[in-house]
């Protein structure tokens, strides 16, 4: 292996999270996802468009500082489903978190319809939308049944 192949594109991390396997040009959208778009006060690192064995190139992204919830694990389900998450801490993988997209999202994202039931106060619906296929990831909501835009579902994250 070359020395450049073998060189470390980002320095490691004390402690935070470290996301993995992130499809090549999605790290943006992750970040978006995740709410760390440019208002955060912890160093975020992120490297796109890295040689990849498994995907032929991926994006890499490392938060320090913050270890995900539950919930922005589930977010991230819906933008880089294959994805690795690793919990760092005293430069040391601590935990190895999964991500799993199931039959049924609820409560993760508001269906993009502006007029669903969904969207009525005074009838106050969990939000559920239905996996329809996995690649390409296709979602419809339980309720009205329309088909969601991802572009649209970041910016409808709960």
């Amino acid at each position: 292996m070359s020395n450049e192949q073998s060189m470390r594109r980002v320095t490691a991390i004390r402690n935070g999270t470290v996301i993995d396997h992130v499809p090549s040009g999605q790290a943006l959208r992750v970040l978006e996802m995740l709410g760390i778009a440019g208002e955060t006060s912890v160093p975020v690192s992120l490297v796109m468009n890295v040689p990849s064995k498994k995907l032929g190139s991926k994006d890499i992204i490392k938060v320090e500082d913050r270890e995900l919830t539950q919930g922005e694990l589930d977010r991230l389900a819906l933008v880089a489903p294959e994805a690795h998450v690793a919990i760092i801490r005293a430069y040391v993988v601590a935990e190895k978190l999964s991500i799993n997209l199931g039959e049924e999202v609820v409560n993760v994202v508001r269906c993009t319809f502006s007029n669903c039931i969904t969207t009525n106060a005074r009838e106050p619906q969990p939000h559920r939308l239905r996996v329809v296929s996995r690649d390409p990831l296709h979602l419809r909501c339980h309720y009205c049944g329309r088909p969601q835009d991802l572009d649209e579902l970041v910016k409808n994250a709960l």
